[in-house]
């Protein structure tokens, strides 16, 4: 785990983003719409999607990443009919060729609308 990588508080036992050695793979666990006290961050789809986006962005920074790095997004919805709110806010972060993407309707913890996994290619330096 890169050493400046943080999370919140009531964060589990994970890393928030794991860069492997060696490979050039960077792997961030799933990030959702939190503050540093593990507060739900927003009401909305929109809004939560928001923010779990830049919180990837952030960890993705640790690990001297960008999102155009990002080769596999995994999202994770509370509600599945609410995917075109969250597609049209995704579409603001990321541009063609986009990364490959698996969305899974699930039952999140919270009030999380959204959760979000990505795994990155670091550009060798």
């Amino acid at each position: 785990m890169p050493e400046n990588a943080t999370q919140h508080k009531t964060a589990g036992p994970y890393s928030p983003v794991l860069e492997v050695k060696g490979t050039n793979l960077v792997f961030l666990s799933g990030q959702a719409s939190l503050d540093v006290e593990g507060n739900t961050i927003g009401d909305t789809i929109e809004e939560q999607t928001h923010v779990t986006i830049e919180h990837c962005i952030k960890q993705l920074k640790e690990a001297n990443c960008t999102l155009d790095n990002v080769v596999e997004v995994t999202v994770y919805l509370a509600d599945l009919s609410e995917w075109d709110r969250f597609n049209a806010v995704y579409r603001d972060y990321f541009k063609a060729p986009y990364p490959a993407r698996t969305a899974v309707g699930v039952q999140l913890l919270n009030n999380f609308k959204v959760e979000i996994t990505m795994r990155a290619v670091k550009h060798h330096e």
